[in-house]
């Protein structure tokens, strides 16, 4: 069964979730990878507001190709998690980030971290970055500018094909 998302995410929907749920997400979404997650962590440590307003929301752990005449995105296929892993826990616990969407295995620090705030590690499939930009409607550069590909990107997606690896109580793809 396919299940319906729509950001920013509900905790009421999150908690029904189980690992291997198919997931369509819609709505808003923020790209960020490594160099991103650095800033946003260098910004709570001194003190500052990011750039965008995490509550609730999903980061997708990609860096967008160019998009060609006519299309919205380039390719954007997940990249790996587990990079994002010494910054994940900090963004859960103190700006209320609700969802990520990457690929790979993730820490145990962070399953944990997932599981304290009700939150929720989604799968994305690797090697198809052009049909996950066909599920992109709209993209454009909120933050960070300067990064190039690792600028926190907004995207509206519809129907973006997603797994559940890690649900709201810590359970692990791999696990169930």
């Amino acid at each position: 069964m396919n299940i319906q998302l729509t950001t920013p995410l509900r905790q009421e929907d999150l908690l029904k979730l189980k690992p291997g749920d198919e997931v369509s997400l819609s709505g808003i979404i923020y790209t960020a990878r490594d160099a991103a997650h650095k800033r946003f962590v260098a910004a709570l440590d001194s003190g500052e507001k990011l750039p965008v307003n995490l509550e609730d929301q999903v980061l997708y752990y990609t860096g967008p190709t160019p998009a060609r005449p006519g299309q919205v995105i380039g390719s954007a296929g997940p990249t790996t998690s587990y990079r994002m892993d010494p910054y994940t826990p900090r963004l859960l616990d103190e700006c209320g980030l609700k969802g990520m969407v990457g690929k790979g295995d993730r820490s145990e620090d962070v399953a944990l971290a997932v599981a304290r705030n009700d939150a929720v590690y989604f799968a994305a499939i690797g090697g198809a970055g052009a049909l996950i930009a066909s599920c992109v409607v709209s993209c454009e550069v909120v933050a960070y500018d300067d990064l190039g590909a690792e600028a926190v990107h907004k995207l509206r997606v519809k129907d973006f094909p997603l797994i559940v690896a890690i649900d709201s109580n810590g359970r692990q793809l791999d696990d169930s």
